[in-house]
């Protein structure tokens, strides 16, 4: 059994959807660390009770986050990438492990885990530390030009005192960011405690954000940009067609499009 309860043990929904979806004929997210892993650590994956629909959710969701990730590093020069709560992801690999400064952090027992899966370079750094804790800071340089924040999967686990204080922490260390992350809406962080997954392990959702201009007011001169929405975005081409048409349908109506997406800042 792994060492992992409550919101630790989540990243193992993640981490099997992607495997999951890997061994499709045609998968929308391939990713073959996720099914070696799978294959090598001892748990019982088929007690997390992955809905399909959540599952296409999430490859759809770690989808989204590859594509923005890969655009921001190839327009922009001297990048640094932070991806706080990291779990057991392998974005850096999928995008084809760019020769830019990438910090891959979440708690002490999952980087230990990692790190039997996924080595250390020049490049790519892992940090064993809470996302709270913000001592884990003085490892990332100053002085890029450009820095992306990944936080997907990790906000809605947090209290909101939890991400100010994250956000402000970021801020004073490296200055000005991009930063992605996806998040619930108010409603459905209410709702999502009765998601089979979710009671399996335990883990509590704590945070939703119905008004995107919330954090502006956080962080005086933060600007929102856009929301992704899952419901409307290129992806959903790569699906099957009664899938496409439950998007499409829940695009029509804002509490289902709303009820989670993706949010860019520049902070």
């Amino acid at each position: 059994m792994l060492p992992f309860d409550k919101e630790k043990e989540t990243l193992l929904i993640t981490l099997y959807g992607k495997a999951v979806e890997s061994r499709r004929r045609r998968p929308m997210l391939a990713d073959a660390k996720a099914e070696e892993i799978v294959n090598r650590i001892d748990y019982d994956f088929k007690k997390l009770k992955i809905p399909a629909k959540t599952n296409t959710m999430m490859c759809l969701r770690a989808k989204l986050f590859d594509n923005f990730t890969r655009d921001f590093l190839d327009d922009r020069r001297d990048c640094a990438v932070l991806h706080p709560g990291c779990g057991l992801d392998s974005r850096y690999e999928r995008i084809g492990r760019p020769a830019i400064e990438w910090y891959d952090l979440d708690f002490a027992e999952v980087i230990e885990l990692r790190r039997q899966f996924f080595t250390e370079s020049v490049h790519y750094h892992l940090i064993p530390s809470s996302v709270t804790d913000a001592g884990w800071l003085a490892e990332i340089p100053t002085g890029k030009e450009n820095y992306l924040v990944i936080a997907e999967g990790l906000f809605m686990y947090l209290v909101e005192d939890e991400i100010k204080a994250l956000l402000q922490a970021l801020r004073k260390r490296i200055g000005r960011f991009t930063l992605i992350f996806d998040a619930y809406s108010k409603l459905t962080a209410r709702r999502v405690r009765h998601h089979p997954s979710l009671k399996r392990t335990g883990a509590q959702v704590h945070w939703g954000i119905d008004d995107p201009g919330e954090i502006e007011q956080w962080l005086p001169g933060s600007r929102f940009i856009r929301e992704i929405y899952f419901t409307d975005n290129p992806e959903l081409a790569n699906l099957g067609w009664g899938t496409r048409l439950l998007y499409k349908i829940a695009q029509l109506f804002p509490t289902a499009r709303q009820a989670q997406r993706i949010l860019l800042y520049e902070l």
